[in-house]
Protein backbone atom coordinates (compact mmCIF):
# COMPACT_ATOMS: atom_id res chain seq x y z
CA UNK A 1 0.00 0.00 0.00
CA UNK A 2 1.51 3.32 -1.08
CA UNK A 3 2.04 5.94 1.58
CA UNK A 4 -0.52 8.74 1.57
CA UNK A 5 1.28 12.10 1.60
CA UNK A 6 0.43 14.47 4.44
CA UNK A 7 -0.48 18.05 3.50
CA UNK A 8 -0.62 20.67 6.27
CA UNK A 9 -2.45 24.00 6.01
CA UNK A 10 -0.50 26.85 7.61
CA UNK A 11 -1.23 30.55 7.91
CA UNK A 12 -2.01 33.40 10.24
CA UNK A 13 -5.45 33.56 11.88
CA UNK A 14 -8.58 34.01 9.77
CA UNK A 15 -7.10 33.40 6.33
CA UNK A 16 -9.58 30.57 5.64
CA UNK A 17 -7.68 27.39 6.56
CA UNK A 18 -10.71 25.61 8.04
CA UNK A 19 -12.89 26.60 5.07
CA UNK A 20 -10.31 25.11 2.72
CA UNK A 21 -10.03 22.02 4.95
CA UNK A 22 -13.78 21.43 4.69
CA UNK A 23 -13.59 21.93 0.93
CA UNK A 24 -10.76 19.42 0.56
CA UNK A 25 -12.40 16.80 2.79
CA UNK A 26 -15.90 17.50 1.44
CA UNK A 27 -17.14 17.70 5.01
CA UNK A 28 -18.05 20.15 7.72
CA UNK A 29 -15.71 18.64 10.26
CA UNK A 30 -13.87 21.90 11.02
CA UNK A 31 -15.72 24.78 12.66
CA UNK A 32 -15.91 27.87 10.47
CA UNK A 33 -16.88 31.41 11.52
CA UNK A 34 -15.81 34.92 10.66
CA UNK A 35 -13.54 35.37 13.66
CA UNK A 36 -9.81 34.81 14.18
CA UNK A 37 -8.35 32.06 16.37
CA UNK A 38 -11.24 29.63 15.94
CA UNK A 39 -9.21 26.49 15.22
CA UNK A 40 -6.80 25.61 18.03
CA UNK A 41 -5.88 21.93 17.68
CA UNK A 42 -4.60 19.97 14.73
CA UNK A 43 -7.47 18.49 12.76
CA UNK A 44 -6.87 15.53 10.40
CA UNK A 45 -8.99 14.48 7.46
CA UNK A 46 -8.96 12.39 4.27
CA UNK A 47 -8.39 14.59 1.22
CA UNK A 48 -11.03 14.04 -1.47
CA UNK A 49 -10.25 16.87 -3.90
CA UNK A 50 -7.19 16.36 -6.07
CA UNK A 51 -5.49 13.87 -8.39
CA UNK A 52 -4.78 11.31 -5.66
CA UNK A 53 -5.33 10.30 -2.02
CA UNK A 54 -3.70 12.28 0.79
CA UNK A 55 -4.18 13.31 4.42
CA UNK A 56 -4.93 16.96 5.11
CA UNK A 57 -4.13 18.68 8.43
CA UNK A 58 -5.85 21.87 9.57
CA UNK A 59 -3.95 23.97 12.11
CA UNK A 60 -4.69 26.94 14.31
CA UNK A 61 -3.77 30.48 13.37
CA UNK A 62 0.04 30.68 13.44
CA UNK A 63 1.44 33.38 15.75
CA UNK A 64 5.19 32.63 15.51
CA UNK A 65 6.23 35.39 17.95
CA UNK A 66 3.92 34.24 20.76
CA UNK A 67 5.97 33.23 23.82
CA UNK A 68 3.29 32.14 26.26
CA UNK A 69 -0.44 31.57 26.63
CA UNK A 70 -2.82 29.80 24.30
CA UNK A 71 -1.32 31.36 21.16
CA UNK A 72 2.09 29.88 22.01
CA UNK A 73 0.51 26.44 22.42
CA UNK A 74 -1.20 26.83 19.04
CA UNK A 75 2.12 27.83 17.44
CA UNK A 76 3.81 24.75 18.91
CA UNK A 77 1.05 22.55 17.51
CA UNK A 78 1.53 24.10 14.06
CA UNK A 79 5.31 23.57 14.13
CA UNK A 80 4.78 19.91 15.06
CA UNK A 81 2.24 19.47 12.25
CA UNK A 82 4.71 20.90 9.73
CA UNK A 83 7.45 18.53 10.93
CA UNK A 84 5.08 15.57 10.36
CA UNK A 85 3.99 16.61 6.86
CA UNK A 86 5.46 16.08 3.40
CA UNK A 87 4.30 19.46 2.08
CA UNK A 88 2.98 22.69 3.61
CA UNK A 89 0.30 24.81 1.94
CA UNK A 90 0.96 28.36 3.12
CA UNK A 91 -2.42 30.09 2.98
CA UNK A 92 -2.50 33.87 2.53
CA UNK A 93 -5.30 36.42 2.49
CA UNK A 94 -5.67 37.93 -0.98
CA UNK A 95 -8.11 40.60 0.15
CA UNK A 96 -6.04 41.99 3.02
CA UNK A 97 -2.72 41.54 1.28
CA UNK A 98 0.70 40.66 2.63
CA UNK A 99 1.26 41.18 6.38
CA UNK A 100 4.52 41.36 8.37
CA UNK A 101 3.47 38.18 10.12
CA UNK A 102 3.48 36.36 6.76
CA UNK A 103 7.22 37.04 6.39
CA UNK A 104 7.90 35.47 9.79
CA UNK A 105 5.85 32.37 8.92
CA UNK A 106 7.65 32.12 5.56
CA UNK A 107 11.03 32.12 7.32
CA UNK A 108 9.93 29.29 9.65
CA UNK A 109 8.58 27.21 6.75
CA UNK A 110 11.76 27.78 4.74
CA UNK A 111 13.88 26.47 7.63
CA UNK A 112 11.61 23.42 8.10
CA UNK A 113 13.03 21.75 5.00
CA UNK A 114 9.53 20.89 3.74
CA UNK A 115 8.35 21.98 0.29
CA UNK A 116 5.98 24.93 0.51
CA UNK A 117 3.13 25.84 -1.85
CA UNK A 118 1.74 29.37 -1.66
CA UNK A 119 -2.05 29.71 -1.92
CA UNK A 120 -3.62 33.18 -2.00
CA UNK A 121 -7.16 32.71 -0.70
CA UNK A 122 -10.39 34.73 -0.92
CA UNK A 123 -9.90 35.69 -4.58
CA UNK A 124 -13.33 34.60 -5.78
CA UNK A 125 -14.29 36.84 -8.67
CA UNK A 126 -10.93 38.62 -8.58
CA UNK A 127 -8.80 37.56 -11.54
CA UNK A 128 -5.47 38.65 -12.94
CA UNK A 129 -1.89 38.09 -11.86
CA UNK A 130 -1.86 41.49 -10.20
CA UNK A 131 -3.84 40.07 -7.30
CA UNK A 132 -0.96 37.74 -6.33
CA UNK A 133 2.07 39.79 -7.43
CA UNK A 134 2.97 41.13 -3.96
CA UNK A 135 3.28 37.61 -2.53
CA UNK A 136 6.30 36.79 -4.74
CA UNK A 137 8.48 38.73 -2.29
CA UNK A 138 8.13 35.87 0.22
CA UNK A 139 10.59 33.95 -1.96
CA UNK A 140 8.66 30.68 -1.83
CA UNK A 141 7.71 30.33 -5.47
CA UNK A 142 4.62 31.13 -7.48
CA UNK A 143 1.51 32.12 -5.49
CA UNK A 144 -1.60 30.27 -6.66
CA UNK A 145 -4.93 32.18 -6.57
CA UNK A 146 -7.77 30.19 -4.99
CA UNK A 147 -11.10 30.51 -3.23
CA UNK A 148 -11.60 27.97 -0.45
CA UNK A 149 -15.23 29.04 -0.04
CA UNK A 150 -16.15 28.64 -3.73
CA UNK A 151 -13.61 26.02 -4.80
CA UNK A 152 -11.89 28.15 -7.46
CA UNK A 153 -8.37 26.89 -8.16
CA UNK A 154 -8.46 24.31 -5.35
CA UNK A 155 -7.94 21.26 -7.59
CA UNK A 156 -4.95 22.89 -9.31
CA UNK A 157 -3.54 23.77 -5.87
CA UNK A 158 -3.67 20.13 -4.76
CA UNK A 159 -2.09 18.97 -8.01
CA UNK A 160 0.87 21.23 -7.28
CA UNK A 161 1.00 20.25 -3.59
CA UNK A 162 0.89 16.50 -4.28
CA UNK A 163 3.60 16.79 -6.94
CA UNK A 164 5.81 18.57 -4.41
CA UNK A 165 5.01 15.94 -1.76
CA UNK A 166 5.91 13.11 -4.16
CA UNK A 167 9.25 14.74 -4.96
CA UNK A 168 9.90 15.07 -1.22
CA UNK A 169 9.01 11.42 -0.55
CA UNK A 170 11.08 10.18 -3.49
CA UNK A 171 10.37 7.41 -6.01
CA UNK A 172 10.74 4.63 -3.42
CA UNK A 173 7.37 5.53 -1.96
CA UNK A 174 5.56 4.76 -5.20
CA UNK A 175 6.01 1.05 -4.50
CA UNK A 176 3.85 -1.14 -2.34
CA UNK A 177 4.78 -0.76 1.34
CA UNK A 178 3.23 -0.51 4.75
CA UNK A 179 2.51 2.95 6.20
CA UNK A 180 4.55 4.28 9.10
CA UNK A 181 1.95 4.15 11.88
CA UNK A 182 4.16 5.99 14.35
CA UNK A 183 4.46 9.05 12.14
CA UNK A 184 0.81 10.02 11.81
CA UNK A 185 -2.61 8.56 12.57
CA UNK A 186 -2.86 6.96 9.14
CA UNK A 187 -5.73 4.66 8.08
CA UNK A 188 -5.78 1.60 10.31
CA UNK A 189 -4.45 -1.76 9.09
CA UNK A 190 -7.23 -3.96 7.79
CA UNK A 191 -6.18 -6.90 9.96
CA UNK A 192 -7.12 -5.05 13.13
CA UNK A 193 -10.80 -4.93 12.19
CA UNK A 194 -11.24 -8.51 13.42
CA UNK A 195 -9.98 -7.81 16.95
CA UNK A 196 -12.41 -9.66 19.28
CA UNK A 197 -13.93 -8.17 22.42
CA UNK A 198 -14.32 -9.61 25.88
CA UNK A 199 -17.28 -11.88 26.64
CA UNK A 200 -17.56 -12.94 22.98
CA UNK A 201 -19.39 -9.77 21.94
CA UNK A 202 -19.41 -7.98 18.59
CA UNK A 203 -16.08 -7.33 16.91
CA UNK A 204 -14.42 -3.94 16.68
CA UNK A 205 -15.65 -1.83 13.72
CA UNK A 206 -13.19 -1.83 10.82
CA UNK A 207 -12.57 1.92 11.16
CA UNK A 208 -12.00 1.70 14.90
CA UNK A 209 -14.02 1.98 18.10
CA UNK A 210 -15.28 5.57 18.40
CA UNK A 211 -14.76 6.89 21.95
CA UNK A 212 -15.98 10.40 22.82
CA UNK A 213 -14.32 12.13 25.78
CA UNK A 214 -16.96 14.46 27.27
CA UNK A 215 -17.31 16.64 30.33
CA UNK A 216 -17.33 20.17 31.65
CA UNK A 217 -14.61 22.63 30.61
CA UNK A 218 -11.16 22.22 32.16
CA UNK A 219 -11.63 18.74 33.64
CA UNK A 220 -8.66 17.35 31.68
CA UNK A 221 -10.21 15.90 28.51
CA UNK A 222 -7.35 16.94 26.21
CA UNK A 223 -4.79 15.82 28.80
CA UNK A 224 -6.42 12.37 28.82
CA UNK A 225 -6.32 12.22 25.02
CA UNK A 226 -2.63 13.15 25.04
CA UNK A 227 -1.93 10.48 27.65
CA UNK A 228 -3.65 7.83 25.54
CA UNK A 229 -1.78 8.87 22.40
CA UNK A 230 1.57 9.23 24.13
CA UNK A 231 2.14 12.70 22.67
CA UNK A 232 0.88 16.25 23.13
CA UNK A 233 -1.53 15.94 20.25
CA UNK A 234 -4.14 18.26 21.80
CA UNK A 235 -3.61 21.63 23.43
CA UNK A 236 -3.97 21.11 27.18
CA UNK A 237 -4.07 24.53 28.84
CA UNK A 238 -5.28 25.71 32.23
CA UNK A 239 -8.11 27.75 30.78
CA UNK A 240 -11.74 26.65 30.31
CA UNK A 241 -12.81 26.39 26.68
CA UNK A 242 -9.38 25.65 25.19
CA UNK A 243 -10.84 22.94 22.94
CA UNK A 244 -13.56 24.34 20.70
CA UNK A 245 -14.05 21.67 18.06
CA UNK A 246 -14.71 17.94 18.26
CA UNK A 247 -11.37 16.50 17.14
CA UNK A 248 -11.26 12.86 15.96
CA UNK A 249 -7.94 11.01 16.20
CA UNK A 250 -7.37 7.39 15.09
CA UNK A 251 -4.83 5.36 17.05
CA UNK A 252 -4.05 1.76 18.01
CA UNK A 253 -3.76 0.56 21.61
CA UNK A 254 -2.91 -3.07 22.47
CA UNK A 255 -3.50 -4.03 18.84
CA UNK A 256 -7.06 -2.64 18.93
CA UNK A 257 -8.05 0.33 16.70
CA UNK A 258 -9.75 3.33 18.30
CA UNK A 259 -10.97 6.70 17.11
CA UNK A 260 -10.75 9.15 20.00
CA UNK A 261 -13.01 12.20 19.89
CA UNK A 262 -11.88 15.09 22.09
CA UNK A 263 -14.84 17.43 22.56
CA UNK A 264 -15.41 20.95 23.75
CA UNK A 265 -16.44 21.29 27.39
CA UNK A 266 -20.19 21.60 27.87
CA UNK A 267 -21.38 24.43 30.10
CA UNK A 268 -24.84 25.31 31.33
CA UNK A 269 -27.00 26.72 28.56
CA UNK A 270 -27.27 30.08 30.31
CA UNK A 271 -23.48 30.45 30.27
CA UNK A 272 -23.03 29.78 26.56
CA UNK A 273 -22.79 33.29 25.16
CA UNK A 274 -20.42 33.28 22.18
CA UNK A 275 -21.87 32.09 18.90
CA UNK A 276 -18.82 29.92 18.33
CA UNK A 277 -19.28 28.24 21.71
CA UNK A 278 -22.82 27.36 20.67
CA UNK A 279 -21.38 25.71 17.56
CA UNK A 280 -18.94 23.81 19.80
CA UNK A 281 -21.82 22.49 21.91
CA UNK A 282 -23.57 21.25 18.76
CA UNK A 283 -20.39 19.50 17.59
CA UNK A 284 -20.01 17.87 21.02
CA UNK A 285 -23.58 16.59 21.03
CA UNK A 286 -23.09 15.24 17.50
CA UNK A 287 -19.88 13.51 18.63
CA UNK A 288 -21.75 11.81 21.49
CA UNK A 289 -24.46 10.66 19.12
CA UNK A 290 -21.96 9.16 16.66
CA UNK A 291 -19.71 7.51 19.27
CA UNK A 292 -19.81 3.87 20.32
CA UNK A 293 -18.73 4.66 23.89
CA UNK A 294 -18.59 7.92 25.84
CA UNK A 295 -16.14 8.60 28.65
CA UNK A 296 -17.61 11.13 31.08
CA UNK A 297 -14.69 12.90 32.72
CA UNK A 298 -15.21 14.51 36.13
CA UNK A 299 -12.86 16.66 38.19
CA UNK A 300 -12.17 15.03 41.57
CA UNK A 301 -11.03 18.38 42.98
CA UNK A 302 -14.31 20.14 42.14
CA UNK A 303 -17.90 19.64 43.20
CA UNK A 304 -20.07 17.48 40.92
CA UNK A 305 -22.41 20.00 39.37
CA UNK A 306 -25.83 19.86 37.76
CA UNK A 307 -24.06 20.22 34.42
CA UNK A 308 -22.23 16.93 34.99
CA UNK A 309 -25.63 15.30 35.56
CA UNK A 310 -27.02 16.94 32.40
CA UNK A 311 -24.15 15.60 30.29
CA UNK A 312 -24.57 12.12 31.79
CA UNK A 313 -28.29 12.33 31.09
CA UNK A 314 -27.73 13.25 27.46
CA UNK A 315 -25.32 10.34 27.00
CA UNK A 316 -27.89 7.99 28.55
CA UNK A 317 -30.76 9.35 26.43
CA UNK A 318 -28.58 8.94 23.33
CA UNK A 319 -28.22 5.26 24.22
CA UNK A 320 -24.44 5.38 24.31
CA UNK A 321 -22.35 3.03 26.39
CA UNK A 322 -20.62 4.96 29.17
CA UNK A 323 -17.56 4.83 31.40
CA UNK A 324 -17.02 7.43 34.13
CA UNK A 325 -13.51 8.74 34.78
CA UNK A 326 -12.85 10.81 37.91
CA UNK A 327 -9.71 12.77 37.00
CA UNK A 328 -7.02 14.50 39.08
CA UNK A 329 -7.26 11.75 41.70
CA UNK A 330 -3.53 12.00 42.47
CA UNK A 331 -4.02 15.43 44.05
CA UNK A 332 -6.36 14.25 46.85
CA UNK A 333 -5.62 12.82 50.28
CA UNK A 334 -7.57 9.91 51.81
CA UNK A 335 -10.23 12.08 53.44
CA UNK A 336 -10.86 14.04 50.24
CA UNK A 337 -11.08 10.82 48.22
CA UNK A 338 -13.71 9.34 50.54
CA UNK A 339 -15.73 12.55 50.31
CA UNK A 340 -15.47 12.56 46.50
CA UNK A 341 -16.81 8.98 46.35
CA UNK A 342 -19.75 9.85 48.61
CA UNK A 343 -20.49 12.92 46.49
CA UNK A 344 -20.42 10.85 43.30
CA UNK A 345 -22.87 8.30 44.70
CA UNK A 346 -25.22 11.07 45.87
CA UNK A 347 -25.15 13.30 42.78
CA UNK A 348 -25.10 10.66 40.00
CA UNK A 349 -27.03 7.65 41.38
CA UNK A 350 -28.68 6.98 38.01
CA UNK A 351 -25.28 5.97 36.59
CA UNK A 352 -25.16 2.85 38.77
CA UNK A 353 -24.80 0.76 35.60
CA UNK A 354 -21.62 2.53 34.44
CA UNK A 355 -18.14 1.54 35.59
CA UNK A 356 -16.28 4.31 37.47
CA UNK A 357 -12.49 4.73 37.47
CA UNK A 358 -10.43 7.12 39.57
CA UNK A 359 -7.59 8.28 37.35
CA UNK A 360 -4.90 10.86 36.77
CA UNK A 361 -4.56 11.85 33.11
CA UNK A 362 -1.38 13.75 34.00
CA UNK A 363 0.47 10.74 35.47
CA UNK A 364 -1.34 7.95 33.59
CA UNK A 365 -2.75 6.38 36.76
CA UNK A 366 -5.78 4.15 36.06
CA UNK A 367 -5.89 4.75 32.29
CA UNK A 368 -5.29 1.10 31.35
CA UNK A 369 -8.23 -0.03 33.48
CA UNK A 370 -10.36 2.78 32.03
CA UNK A 371 -9.74 1.59 28.47
CA UNK A 372 -10.49 -2.01 29.42
CA UNK A 373 -13.85 -0.85 30.73
CA UNK A 374 -14.43 1.03 27.44
CA UNK A 375 -14.04 -2.25 25.57
CA UNK A 376 -16.28 -4.08 28.06
CA UNK A 377 -18.94 -1.37 27.78
CA UNK A 378 -18.95 -1.64 23.98
CA UNK A 379 -19.12 -5.41 24.27
CA UNK A 380 -22.14 -5.14 26.56
CA UNK A 381 -23.85 -2.59 24.29
CA UNK A 382 -23.51 -4.81 21.21
CA UNK A 383 -24.06 -8.20 22.82
CA UNK A 384 -26.42 -10.61 21.10
CA UNK A 385 -29.07 -12.00 23.45
CA UNK A 386 -30.87 -15.14 22.34
CA UNK A 387 -34.63 -15.35 22.67
CA UNK A 388 -34.62 -18.62 24.70
CA UNK A 389 -32.13 -17.21 27.24
CA UNK A 390 -34.02 -13.90 27.51
CA UNK A 391 -37.33 -15.72 28.01
CA UNK A 392 -35.78 -17.99 30.63
CA UNK A 393 -34.35 -14.95 32.47
CA UNK A 394 -37.75 -13.24 32.29
CA UNK A 395 -39.60 -16.24 33.74
CA UNK A 396 -37.04 -16.65 36.53
CA UNK A 397 -37.48 -12.96 37.43
CA UNK A 398 -41.29 -13.31 37.46
CA UNK A 399 -41.11 -16.44 39.63
CA UNK A 400 -38.91 -14.56 42.06
CA UNK A 401 -41.17 -11.50 42.11
CA UNK A 402 -44.47 -11.16 40.25
CA UNK A 403 -45.62 -7.74 38.99
CA UNK A 404 -48.14 -6.17 41.38
CA UNK A 405 -51.82 -5.96 40.50
CA UNK A 406 -53.10 -2.67 39.17
CA UNK A 407 -56.75 -1.97 38.39
CA UNK A 408 -57.80 -5.47 39.41
CA UNK A 409 -55.52 -7.15 36.88
CA UNK A 410 -52.08 -8.63 37.17
CA UNK A 411 -49.84 -8.16 34.09
CA UNK A 412 -48.72 -11.42 32.50
CA UNK A 413 -45.20 -11.50 31.05
CA UNK A 414 -44.94 -14.40 28.61
CA UNK A 415 -41.66 -14.19 26.64
CA UNK A 416 -38.93 -11.75 25.57
CA UNK A 417 -36.62 -11.20 22.61
CA UNK A 418 -33.93 -8.69 21.65
CA UNK A 419 -35.20 -5.69 19.72
CA UNK A 420 -31.94 -3.87 19.08
CA UNK A 421 -28.32 -3.25 20.02
CA UNK A 422 -26.26 -0.28 21.20
CA UNK A 423 -28.16 0.14 23.44
CA UNK A 424 -29.63 -3.33 24.03
CA UNK A 425 -33.41 -3.36 23.72
CA UNK A 426 -35.44 -6.16 25.30
CA UNK A 427 -39.00 -6.53 24.00
CA UNK A 428 -41.33 -8.24 26.49
CA UNK A 429 -44.58 -9.77 25.22
CA UNK A 430 -47.64 -10.39 27.35
CA UNK A 431 -51.01 -9.00 28.39
CA UNK A 432 -51.96 -5.92 30.42
CA UNK A 433 -48.36 -4.71 30.17
CA UNK A 434 -49.49 -1.09 30.28
CA UNK A 435 -50.15 -1.78 33.98
CA UNK A 436 -46.49 -2.63 34.74
CA UNK A 437 -45.06 -0.05 37.16
CA UNK A 438 -41.76 1.79 36.72
CA UNK A 439 -40.49 0.10 39.87
CA UNK A 440 -41.05 -3.34 38.35
CA UNK A 441 -39.45 -2.22 35.09
CA UNK A 442 -36.31 -1.28 37.03
CA UNK A 443 -36.44 -4.64 38.79
CA UNK A 444 -36.49 -6.46 35.45
CA UNK A 445 -33.69 -4.28 34.15
CA UNK A 446 -31.52 -5.22 37.12
CA UNK A 447 -32.26 -8.91 36.57
CA UNK A 448 -31.32 -8.74 32.88
CA UNK A 449 -28.15 -6.80 33.68
CA UNK A 450 -27.04 -9.36 36.21
CA UNK A 451 -27.91 -12.34 34.01
CA UNK A 452 -26.16 -11.08 30.85
CA UNK A 453 -23.36 -8.92 32.36
CA UNK A 454 -24.62 -5.69 30.78
CA UNK A 455 -22.45 -3.30 32.78
CA UNK A 456 -21.57 -0.07 31.04
CA UNK A 457 -24.55 0.32 28.71
CA UNK A 458 -28.09 1.68 29.02
CA UNK A 459 -30.75 -1.00 28.78
CA UNK A 460 -34.21 -0.35 27.41
CA UNK A 461 -37.29 -2.51 27.98
CA UNK A 462 -40.23 -2.22 25.61
CA UNK A 463 -43.67 -3.75 26.12
CA UNK A 464 -45.62 -5.57 23.43
CA UNK A 465 -49.16 -6.18 24.65
CA UNK A 466 -51.21 -8.87 22.91
CA UNK A 467 -54.78 -8.03 22.02
CA UNK A 468 -57.55 -9.89 23.83
CA UNK A 469 -59.42 -11.89 21.14
CA UNK A 470 -62.55 -12.08 23.32
CA UNK A 471 -63.07 -8.33 23.53
CA UNK A 472 -65.95 -7.43 21.21
CA UNK A 473 -65.20 -4.82 18.67
CA UNK A 474 -67.32 -1.70 18.79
Amino acid sequence: MAVKPVVVLVGRPNVGKSTLFNRLTRSRDALVADMPGLTRDRHYGEGRVGPGPYLIVDTGGFEPVAKDGIMAEMARQTRQAVSEAEVAVFLLDGRHGLAPQDHQIADILRRSGRPVVLAVNKLEGLTGEGRTAEFYELGLGEPLPISGAHGDGVYALMETALEAAQRFLGPAHDSEEEPDEEKLPLPLPEGLSDAPLAHGAQRIPSKGLRVAIVGRPNVGKSTLVNALLGEERMIAFDMPGTTRDAIEIPFVRNNIPFRLIDTAGLRRRGKVFEAIEKFSVIKTLQAIGSAHVAVLLLDAQQDISDQDAHIAGFVTESGRALVVGVNKWDGLDTVARDEAKRLLARKLPFLYWAKTHFISARTGQGIDALMRSVLDAYGAATRKLSTPKLTRALREAVERQQPPRRGGQRPKLRYAHQGGQNPPIVVVHGTSLDQVSDVYRRYLEAQFRQKFALEGTPLRIEWKTAKNPYVQRA
